[in-house]
């Protein structure tokens, strides 16, 4: 059993359990720690907004959203990024799932249709506005993430946030009025300019950058050359599968789709996508 169960509409609790400490993109770290006992005695005197996040090892979690960082001593804050490089998948999901409710609650603590102040619901995750009754909910936002193949080749490029050297699929979100296929072709012609076609739906996974669902297609070559997408894509770039760059990490979904069409051409174990 995973040491994380999400508690979707769990109340915040600070003791016993763990604290996660949050503001904006970045998280308290001391350490390699970035899970906190509540009567930890750096975090006195830390305020903010209370989330309750389910259960890490039996033992609750909650997340403390903070106006902005705050110096702790002997402690630093790190973006999700580079926690995902250091962190075991459970964490990382953990830590995923902080960031998004976190950004949520910011970005809402104020109506979006009269101002007003909102609260928390009771029993579900929700906030909502006293005044004219507006709840608003986490947000998902839906996007592609497509692998271009072209027989033992496959299309990957590279985006000027990504870690030094690191080659992923293409990914795009979708646009209001459009559907996942057709953001498929949209976002590949304007990232690298190729036409694609014969769409595979090859499953999705959440993916707290900062609240998207990832819906992962694999797709064939048709017709192009390779054209960068000016401050999106820094390079683009066919690789033979037995040549491949440095990808990303093993329990996104990109690399999944990679290791997948490698099994498939070159035999192997296919690869299980990461819940």
């Amino acid at each position: 059993m995973t040491p994380w169960q999400p508690g979707w509409f769990q109340a915040a609790q600070t003791s016993p359990g763990w604290l996660v400490v949050h503001s904006g993109q970045v998280f308290l770290t001391c350490g390699a720690n970035v899970l906190f006992s509540s009567d930890d005695p750096l975090l006195q005197g830390l305020e903010g907004d209370l989330h309750g996040l389910g259960q890490w090892q039996g033992q609750a979690v909650t997340l403390i959203e903070l106006d902005s960082p705050k110096d702790v001593e002997g402690c630093n804050w790190q973006p999700l990024r580079p926690l995902m490089l250091q962190s075991p998948h459970a964490l990382f999901k953990l830590l995923g799932y902080a960031n998004q409710i976190g950004t949520w609650a910011r970005q809402h603590r104020f109506c979006g249709q009269c101002g007003t102040r909102t609260f928390a619901l009771d029993g579900q995750r929700g906030l909502q506005c006293p005044n004219c009754q507006l709840t608003q909910y986490p947000r998902l936002s839906p996007s592609m993430i497509a692998l271009i193949t072209r027989g033992d080749e496959v299309l990957l490029a590279r985006s000027p946030r990504f870690a030094p050297g690191v080659y992923s699929t293409l990914a795009g979100f979708v646009e209001p009025g459009e559907s996942a296929e057709a953001c498929v072709h949209r976002e590949i012609m304007e990232e690298v300019g190729v036409s694609v076609t014969n769409l595979r739906y090859q499953g999705s996974q959440n993916w707290p950058y900062p609240h998207s669902l990832m819906l992962g297609y694999h797709v064939d070559y048709v017709a192009g050359e390779i054209r960068c997408q000016p401050d999106e894509i820094e390079d683009a770039r066919w690789f033979e599968l037995r040549d491949l760059p440095t990808l990303p990490p093993a329990f996104s979904i990109s690399r999944y789709l990679i290791d997948l069409y490698r099994a498939e051409r070159l035999g192997g174990a296919k690869p299980v996508l990461p819940d």
